[in-house]
């Protein structure tokens, strides 16, 4: 066989192989969620997610890794809402709030990602909190996640503080911290789950608090402003 058809034979089988591959490891990170929400990280062994997802515990190895790698996995994946993680400013609601001309548009576009966020982050996230009790490992990961939120949150107070319109009497900081409060999982779980509000009546209700705690009135929106009465 000529040099030619194995390279077109490699390039035939590669797309097909790293098919197969990517499957294989959203069977293993589908296991994995389902698992540790529902019993628990503890309680959730490499071998059960190899079982659940119908692999062999080497391929789970060797498709994401150990228990502290899938739990990390399964955090990145639903805060980027994809396959694969993504950084903070490549995901594409940051995009459009960068975009955005006014600060009130720009804290709509927040509160719509934020619940759509946490439909798929805050069970995952609960878990993490709870496995970083006891497992060094995900007490790391719960240290660093955290740290990053409150970084993204003083670039989003920034963002709003650009557009000339956030109340003067507010820091960066305490904006920023309020929203860290606010787009937390325990604070969706509270609502949704412990208050039983829909997820289309959470995402509106923050986004009204957040444009009456940072706005002055007259940014409101549907308030004209002094200039224009």
């Amino acid at each position: 066989m000529s040099d030619q058809v194995k390279g077109g034979k490699r390039g035939y089988h590669a797309p097909r192989r790293a098919e197969q591959a990517a499957a294989t490891r959203r069977a293993v990170l589908d296991a994995a969620r389902e698992l540790f929400v529902r019993q628990g990280y503890a309680a959730t062994t490499v071998a059960q997610i190899a079982r659940r997802a119908d692999v062999a515990v080497d391929t789970v190895y060797a498709a994401v890794g150990r228990k502290p790698a899938l739990l990390r996995e399964l955090v990145e994946t639903s805060l980027s809402g994809t396959d694969h993680p993504v950084a903070a400013a490549q995901r594409d609601y940051v995009l459009r709030i960068r975009a955005a001309r006014t600060a009130a548009e720009k804290i709509a576009i927040y509160a719509a990602a934020v619940t759509e966020l946490q439909r798929r982050l805050a069970p995952v996230f609960l878990a993490l909190r709870d496995a970083a009790v006891t497992d060094a490992d995900c007490a790391a990961l719960w240290r660093q996640i955290a740290e990053r939120r409150a970084r993204n949150m003083r670039e989003f107070a920034a963002d709003l503080r650009a557009t000339g319109e956030l109340r003067p009497d507010l820091t960066d900081d305490e904006v920023a911290d309020t929203v860290w409060s606010m787009n937390a999982a325990e604070y969706w779980v509270l609502l949704v789950h412990g208050r039983g509000w829909s997820p289309e009546h959470f995402g509106a209700r923050l986004r009204d608090a957040w444009i009456r705690l940072f706005l002055p009135p007259d940014r409101w929106p549907g308030q004209a402003s002094e200039n224009e009465r």
